[in-house]
C-alpha cells in the first residue's frame, strides 16, 4: 500500500494546482527637487485568467516564480511628469484561488479576464515624499486551481469512472482494469441534442483517509468544492485496495465516501448528489444491486454493523440511483437524462431564490421609504 501511495504521488506530480509566487510592484521614479517634478508610480503586478493556461505551463515558463513589474520613469526637464512604470500580468487558468502567505484569501478567478491586484507600485517621488521614490510592494502569494465543472465522479479506484467519463463525453481519459488509472483530473463535456453543454470532472479515485491527505486526498477532494452536483460511481461488486486492505462492499464504499466527504468539508454533503451503481454486465450483479437498493433503503438496519468512526453524521440522499455499464453503454442514456434533469431543477431553484430575495429587498426598500420621517424646512417658528 505504502508502494503504491509512492508511485501515486510521483506520477501526479506532472499535474501542477498549486504555486508559491514571489512578487513585487515596480519602485516608483525620481522626483525633480528644483522643477518641482514628480516621478513616475511604480508598475503594478496582476494575476490574470486566461482560458488554455495552466500552472505546469506557467512554473515551467517561468521557473524561478518571480514576477516584478517595471519601476517608474525618473522625472527630467523634458518631462517633468515621470511615466508609470509597465505592470507585470501572471497568466493562469480559470479557477484559480489566490492566497497570501497566511492563508488570507485575496481573491478568486472564475472567468476568463477576471483578474487581481497582488502587488501594488511604488509612488514616485514628489513633494509629500521629499521626492524621493517609494519601493513597490512585496508579497508571496500562492495559486491554488479548483476545478470548475457542473458535475463531479467521486468514487473509490477501479470504480469506472474514466470508462464512465468516456461514455457520457469526448474525453479520452486512460482506462486500464487497475487501481489509479486517472493520475490527476480530467474534464469532459456532455453534448445534448439541443446543444446544451455539461461539464463533468473526473477525479482520482479516493481512498480510505483522503480527509487526512492519504493517497493525495485534499489535492482531490479540493476540486470538488465548486462543482454544483455529484455523481456517486461504486462498483457493484465492491472494493479492495489490495490484498493488505479490507474487502468492501458497494453500500460499505457509499459509507465510506460519505465519511471521506463529511470529515474533508461538512457542506459537500449538502450538494445534490446522484449515485450509478457500474458494472451491472458482470454476473450476479442483479441479485447485489436489489441487495444495495434495499440498504440504502433502510440504512439504518445495517449502519449498527459498521465501526463507530466509520459511520458519517448525516449521509447523502441521492436523487437517483441508476444502474449502468460503463462498457456496454447499459443505463448510460437514463443517467444522462437524470443529470440533465437534476441540473436544470437546481438551475430553476436557484433563480426562483434569487427573484424571491430580490422582491424581498425591494419590499423593504419601499417600506424604508415609506416609513421615513417627513422633511422639515430648519426654520424655527415664533412661540
Amino acid at each position: 500500500m505504502v508502494r503504491c501511495s509512492c508511485v501515486f504521488f510521483r506520477k501526479y506530480g506532472n499535474f501542477v494546482d498549486n504555486l508559491r509566487l514571489f512578487t513585487r510592484g515596480g519602485s516608483g521614479g525620481m522626483g525633480y527637487p528644483r522643477l518641482g517634478g514628480e516621478g513616475g508610480k511604480g508598475g503594478d503586478v496582476w494575476v490574470v485568467a486566461h482560458d488554455r493556461t495552466t500552472l505546469k505551463g506557467l512554473k515551467s515558463k517561468y521557473p524561478q516564480k518571480r514576477f516584478v513589474a517595471g519601476e517608474g520613469a525618473n522625472s527630467r526637464v523634458s518631462a517633468l511628469k515621470g511615466s508609470k512604470g509597465k505592470d507585470c500580468e501572471i497568466p493562469v487558468p480559470v479557477g484559480i484561488s489566490v492566497t497570501d502567505e497566511n492563508g488570507k484569501i485575496i481573491g478568486e478567478l472564475n472567468k476568463e479576464n477576471d483578474r487581481i491586484l497582488v502587488a501594488k507600485g511604488g509612488l514616485g517621488g514628489k513633494l509629500l515624499t521629499n521626492f524621493l521614490p517609494l519601493k513597490g510592494q512585496k508579497q508571496i502569494i500562492h495559486l491554488d486551481l479548483k476545478l470548475i465543472a457542473d458535475v463531479g465522479l467521486v468514487g473509490f479506484p477501479n470504480a469506472g469512472k474514466s470508462s464512465l467519463l468516456s461514455q457520457i463525453s469526448y474525453a479520452k481519459p486512460a482506462v486500464a482494469d487497475y487501481a489509479f488509472t486517472t493520475l490527476k483530473p480530467e474534464l469532459g463535456k456532455i453534448m445534448y441534442d439541443d446543444f446544451k453543454q455539461i461539464s463533468v470532472a473526473d477525479l482520482p479515485g479516493l481512498i480510505e483517509g483522503a480527509h487526512m491527505n492519504k493517497g493525495m486526498g485534499h489535492k482531490f477532494l479540493k476540486h470538488i468544492e465548486r462543482t454544483k452536483q455529484l455523481l456517486f460511481v461504486v462498483d457493484i461488486c465492491g472494493f479492495q485496495l489490495s490484498s493488505q486492505t479490507h474487502y468492501r462492499t458497494a453500500f460499505e464504499t457509499i459509507v465510506l465516501l460519505n465519511k471521506e466527504l463529511e470529515l474533508y468539508k461538512e457542506e459537500l454533503q449538502t450538494k445534490p448528489a446522484l449515485l450509478a451503481v457500474n458494472k451491472m454486465d458482470l454476473p450476479g450483479a442483479q441479485d447485489k444491486f436489489h441487495e444495495l437498493m434495499n440498504q440504502l433503503q433502510n440504512p439504518k438496519d445495517f449502519l449498527h454493523l459498521f465501526e463507530e468512526n466509520m459511520i458519517p453524521e448525516k449521509t447523502v440522499e441521492f436523487q437517483h440511483v441508476i444502474p449502468i455499464s460503463a462498457i456496454t453503454g447499459e443505463g448510460i442514456d437514463k443517467l444522462k437524462d437524470y443529470i440533465r434533469k437534476s441540473l436544470d431543477e437546481q438551475a430553476n431553484q436557484e433563480n426562483d431564490a434569487y427573484h424571491h430575495k430580490q422582491l424581498l429587498n425591494l419590499q423593504m426598500t419601499n417600506a424604508a421609504s415609506h416609513s421615513e420621517p417627513p422633511l422639515t424646512s430648519g426654520v424655527i417658528m415664533p412661540q
